[in-house]
């Protein structure tokens, strides 16, 4: 099937920076991923660059003081810890864009259809506090400045990573228009979940099939339910049969069929729909980039 070269994309340079390559996170996929998306021959001018970030936007949605504190590192030890990233500016920099970025796919998506981001979906962190490698909220902020502004009415927070979206879940408790659904192993992190609207907590080793129809079930209900104006679809790789912090049995073809559904789903409902890439883990960088690539690559199929 031919791909379709003027997919909207969004990715900022920044994403990507000199880091441990060892360390659990790997900050090189996003640079890889840009790479490879290119390869596929998606890049063009296409391709919306967000502008560079700051602590002020995200205080709509997190604690003035935690971003600020975050920004300036003044967080404690015992905060950081439970973050995961050592500070750095760059890190500064890229977390603060990133928000930024989602916020400009959703508004793509809104105008064309479709639009991927090539980073986003840091569903761990919370409004005063980061966790499990997410320092703030890109999917929390997307939400509430989308409907805040009035350029939605209602939207739907989809989120396909293996770890449940706590932080999305928690802060978006109380915002009646936006609606959070995790389909996720539920023996899995974080270990104290919160409460999202649909949580559908998955055994170990769930397979394809399984997987796939509780996908589909699940998505045509809530769409034919919510009506929703937009669907923030969080397409974690980290499902894969061969992930670092998995503990699923999705193979890379079940991936593929994944995103390929939700995406015709929301399109046959006429619903636009913005993607961000979730978790990943793998000691192979380009590989994981490559995961993270399916779901642009089935995006560029429609």
């Amino acid at each position: 099937m031919q791909l379709n070269p003027h997919l909207p994309l969004v990715y900022h340079p920044n994403y990507s920076f000199s880091f441990d390559p060892n360390h659990r996170f790997v900050m090189s996929k996003f640079a890889y991923l840009y790479e490879h998306v290119q390869n596929l021959g998606l890049i063009n001018d296409n391709l919306t660059q967000p502008v560079l970030g700051s602590p002020e936007p995200l205080e709509l949605v997190h604690c003035e003081n935690y971003i600020h504190d975050l920004w300036h590192n003044r967080l404690d030890e015992k905060a950081m810890r439970r973050i995961g990233l050592p500070w750095s500016k760059e890190l500064m920099a890229r977390t603060f864009t990133a928000p930024l970025g989602t916020l400009q796919t959703a508004r793509l998506a809104l105008k064309h259809g479709i639009a991927c981001h090539l980073a986003g979906g840091t569903h761990h962190a919370h409004t005063d506090f980061g966790s499990g490698y997410c320092m703030v909220n890109d999917l929390a902020f997307t939400s509430e400045t989308l409907i805040k502004s009035g350029e939605v009415t209602n939207i739907l927070i989809f989120d396909l990573d293996v770890h449940q979206g706590d932080g999305t879940a928690a802060m978006l408790a109380h915002q009646p228009y936006a609606y959070t659904c995790s389909i996720h192993c539920e023996k899995n992190f974080p270990f104290r979940k919160s409460a999202s609207d649909l949580d559908i907590g998955l055994a170990p080793n769930v397979a394809d099939n399984e997987y796939l129809g509780i996908v589909d079930d699940t998505l045509s209900y809530l769409l034919n339910t919510l009506n929703p104006d937009l669907v923030l679809y969080d397409a974690g790789v980290d499902v894969w049969q061969q992930d670092g912090l998995g503990k699923l049995d999705i193979s890379w073809q079940g991936i593929a069929q994944r995103d390929h559904l939700v995406l015709k789903r929301c399109l046959e409902h006429n619903v636009p729909v913005a993607t961000v890439i979730g978790g990943g883990y793998d000691k192979d960088h380009r590989r994981l980039a490559a995961r993270h690539g399916i779901v642009v690559e089935q995006a560029a199929r429609f």
